[in-house]
């Protein structure tokens, strides 16, 4: 069996994708109204959009237990892994990745965790990159340099109707949330660093999805590209970004994904997101 690549349900990756390259998904927890399951098994993107509609309804996150990534680290390897490589959402917006590595420290370097400074498909490409590697017979530090490779060739751009959400979890300051509110302006943010950061406003949500494509492209370049695209309960944002996508990046678009994201990426960004990831192949 080769490297073993372990990522989070956070990826919000297309099941094909996940069995064709042989990941292992860690999920997240999700409380809703008091229940606690876990993302992609027990709590789903519609439960989510569902929680989150209803004003009353409190919605809560956390990080898998060390414990849980311990489990899965010490089957992988007694399945035959020779290595475990673990791809996880960033450190700035989660604690997951800090979780991996007290797990990864009892099995010493036979398990190397990765901090993919991003969420959504800005995680889901570099763990299909690790995946590649690890699928062509590449050993642990090859498949860890993967994804490594990836994440520097992975950009996040999102558009949320309000910035509330993201202010309620912490992911964004009060000044910035409040400046968006006061001003009825429509943001647009990107992941820099690890963190989610203001990029740009506009006024209206047309415009906000005309900016996201032009932010896609800028950071395409001339390069080649594969494209995620995520929404929460506005499937037609997501349709009309893939179909100006295909129009301006042409036969430069190798693949696009389409998933909805789940409750973890609601919880803080709330109904009405939509996402473009955009990785230079």
């Amino acid at each position: 069996m080769p490297v073993a690549v372990v990522t989070d349900s956070t990826a919000y990756l297309p099941a094909e994708l996940v069995d064709r390259f042989r990941l292992t998904v860690v999920p997240l927890a999700v409380v809703l109204d008091g229940v606690q399951g876990q993302e992609g098994v027990d709590v789903h993107p519609a439960d989510a959009a569902w929680a989150l509609g209803g004003r009353r309804v409190s919605v809560s996150t956390s990080r898998p237990a060390p414990e849980q990534f311990a489990r899965t680290y010490r089957q992988l390897l007694a399945d035959g892994a020779t290595g475990v490589v673990s791809v996880h959402l960033s450190a700035e917006l989660s604690g997951t990745v800090e979780a991996a590595r007290l797990a990864a420290t009892e099995l010493g370097e036979r398990v190397s965790v990765v901090d993919a400074r991003s969420t959504g498909m800005g995680l889901g490409f570099p763990a299909l990159a690790a995946g590649a590697s690890a699928a062509l017979g590449a050993g642990l530090p090859e498949v860890r340099r993967a994804a490594v490779d990836a994440i520097g060739r992975t950009s996040t751009f999102f558009y949320v109707d309000t910035l509330e959400f993201l202010r309620r979890g912490g992911r964004i300051n009060a000044a910035e949330a409040l400046l968006g509110t006061a001003l009825s302006v429509k943001p647009i943010l990107h992941v820099l660093d690890g963190a989610i950061v203001l990029r740009d406003r506009v006024r209206t949500s047309g415009r906000g999805l005309a900016r996201l494509v032009d932010l896609a492209v800028e950071a395409a370049g001339e390069d080649e590209v594969e494209i995620g695209l995520h929404h929460l309960a506005a499937p037609q944002r997501t349709a009309e970004l893939a179909e100006a996508l295909h129009a301006r990046l042409g036969s430069r678009l190798r693949a696009s994904y389409v998933t909805e994201a789940g409750a973890v990426v609601a919880a803080h960004a709330g109904p009405g997101l939509a996402c473009v990831v955009v990785h230079r192949v």
